[in-house]
């Protein structure tokens, strides 16, 4: 077949109808969200989203040519780029005027500091250089679907080469980065935070008491425990800070964490779990925790010293890690193996636990935070425990994936809000905030207590994947106290707008977003787990013990508060 000739459209080098789409996009984008942005993020995020419009634009236009539909030329076209520019421009425009004060908006709610005057000109300079650095990005793969047409065009009719040349390019560019570009990074990612870990060279040595996980005597390797490990075992209230708080003789906890590094299968480490727990007598303790940790491996310590002090330490908690990565990436990435080591663990732990006396084993609860939450509950099989449930389960910053967490808020009675829900009369579920205690439901609990605790503020928890066309629920509601009223609306925008709100979900004050706070912990096992005899009053003084909001946990023993005060 005759070679023939191909002609490129001659266009300008940005066609307005996406340059005003992508205007529009980045004016959405400075729209104010869930957790504030710093001028270096907003502007990552402005241009990145100004680059998503332009390419939404370029789309249209791409198809509307090779469908060979006829475009406006002379005057016509002239009037009608004038007619869409415009407002495009002013609107964008006019929010990156009103940008800084949006985002302090978001600021005062959650204790920040106002952002200062150089916020906008350094965020739309920012913004700029990325949407430029998009526009060549896109500029390559243009090039490398004119060669991919090109060659097609020269087998085969004009218009069948346009399509199959898109086609092309998109499965390259899918390949491309699911199998390059994607496993090459979370590789990276995953070998950096396993490295930070300082696996088998720990900065200290095993502890010496033989009772202690990760001793001479234990059958976890220290080593392979990895720092969240080290620290969990390690840095939690001893007999002596308990016991200057109750005022009484205290037990000191028992803290059991297996590495990831430690075996090769989960349900090897879930047995070296077991075995150390046996070993160490936890099941000889009046309460008995099983945490799932962060997707770094990493335990709230607010969670546990908490509950150890409620319970004048005679707590037992174990955990095992699956995973090195940030919960932000290994929920995106590594999502089976965290609940695949949380189900092992659960059902070793779990089926033991049976087959111990019911009046003299311990009282048996879950916690997780964050992707340790989403395991857990996961690894919560009520068809398992029918006939013999565990006592309750506090579940802190449930991601939105979570399965039990979303059938909960799905049966919220009418009227309460989609962030702090109200199931029936509370006998099972309960939802708590920092604005919110899960004792405001009354005392009528049923035979098992489970407790969410979630910030409105939190993306991790409400971030919707729906949000990419439709409005979430709770921005249809009146917003939270940590919520900004400036939220709105806008498809795609919105998305975006919420994927970065979640990677920079620790980057607030405690007490707001997806850090959890010491204060709100007390209150919560104070309904799941509430020691016999304890009142608010004793919450109270717990709280003021442990100090103001820390993300070291209750660290406030020195203080040595008399027992009766």
């Amino acid at each position: 077949m005759a070679e023939k000739d191909y002609h490129p459209i001659r266009e300008t080098p940005i066609p307005v109808l996406p340059l005003s789409v992508g205007l529009v996009f980045f004016a959405a984008a400075l729209t104010p969200s869930l957790i504030p942005r710093e001028w270096l993020l907003e502007g990552v995020l402005a241009g990145l989203v100004a680059g998503i419009g332009y390419m939404v634009g370029r789309l249209s236009l791409t198809v509307w040519r090779l469908m060979e539909l006829p475009l406006p030329r002379g005057r016509l076209a002239t009037a009608g780029d004038a007619i869409v520019l415009l407002p495009a421009a002013s609107l964008a425009l006019w929010n990156l005027l009103r940008a800084a004060d949006w985002q302090n908006s978001v600021r005062v709610r959650v204790g920040m500091e106002a952002t200062d005057e150089a916020h906008t000109l350094r965020l739309f300079l920012l913004a700029t250089a990325v949407f430029l650095l998009c526009l060549l990005i896109g500029f390559l793969v243009r090039r490398l679907y004119d060669l991919v047409r090109n060659r097609l065009d020269r087998v085969m009719r004009r218009r069948t080469a346009n399509v199959l040349g898109l086609v092309a390019v998109a499965l390259i560019l899918i390949v491309v980065t699911r199998d390059g570009i994607t496993p090459a990074l979370m590789n990276f990612a995953d070998d950096s935070y396993e490295a930070a870990q300082d696996l088998f060279d720990p900065q200290r040595p095993p502890p010496s008491d033989p009772r202690i996980a990760g001793s001479v005597a234990s059958l976890v390797d220290w080593g392979a425990m990895g720092k969240p490990g080290r620290d969990f075992v390690l840095n939690g209230p001893d007999a002596g800070d308990i016991g200057a708080f109750t005022g009484e003789a205290a037990k000191m906890p028992i803290r059991v964490y297996v590495g990831r590094a430690q075996a090769d299968t989960p349900e090897e480490r879930a047995r070296i779990a077991l075995d150390e727990m046996k070993r160490v007598g936890a099941f000889e303790r009046e309460i008995l925790v099983v945490s799932s940790p962060t997707g770094t491996g990493w335990l709230d310590p607010g969670a546990h010293d908490t509950i150890e002090y409620m319970h004048g330490g005679d707590v037992a908690t174990v955990a095992v890690q699956y995973s090195y990565l940030q919960s932000p990436l290994a929920l995106v990435f590594d999502t089976a193996s965290g609940l695949d080591q949380a189900t092992a663990t659960m059902d070793a732990i779990y089926r033991y636990w049976t087959t111990l006396p019911a009046e003299t084993r311990p009282k048996f609860y879950i916690h997780g935070i964050s992707l340790g939450a989403w395991s857990s509950m996961y690894a919560f099989d009520i068809f398992q425990m029918v006939n013999d449930p565990i006592d309750g389960a506090l579940w802190s910053g449930p991601p939105f994936t979570s399965d039990l967490w979303r059938r909960a808020v799905a049966r919220r009675d009418p009227g309460s809000p989609f962030v702090l829900p109200r199931v029936g009369n509370g006998e099972l579920f309960r939802f708590a905030s920092q604005y919110a205690q899960p004792g405001e439901n009354g005392d009528q609990w049923g035979r098992m207590r489970i407790v969410f605790l979630q910030y409105a503020s939190d993306p991790i928890v409400f971030f919707d994947r729906n949000a990419l066309l439709n409005r979430p629920v709770w921005m249809r509601e009146p917003p939270a106290p940590d919520v900004s009223p400036e939220l709105s609306f806008m498809p795609v925008v919105t998305q975006f707008q919420l994927a970065f709100d979640m990677a920079v979900s620790k980057h607030l004050p405690l007490g707001y977003g997806h850090n959890y706070v010491v204060d709100d912990y007390i209150d919560s096992w104070a309904e799941v787990a509430p020691p016999d005899g304890w009142s608010p009053a004793q919450s109270a003084r717990l709280k003021a013990w442990c100090g103001p909001p820390s993300k070291f946990g209750c660290r406030a023993a020195e203080k040595a508060l008399p027992a009766g005060s």
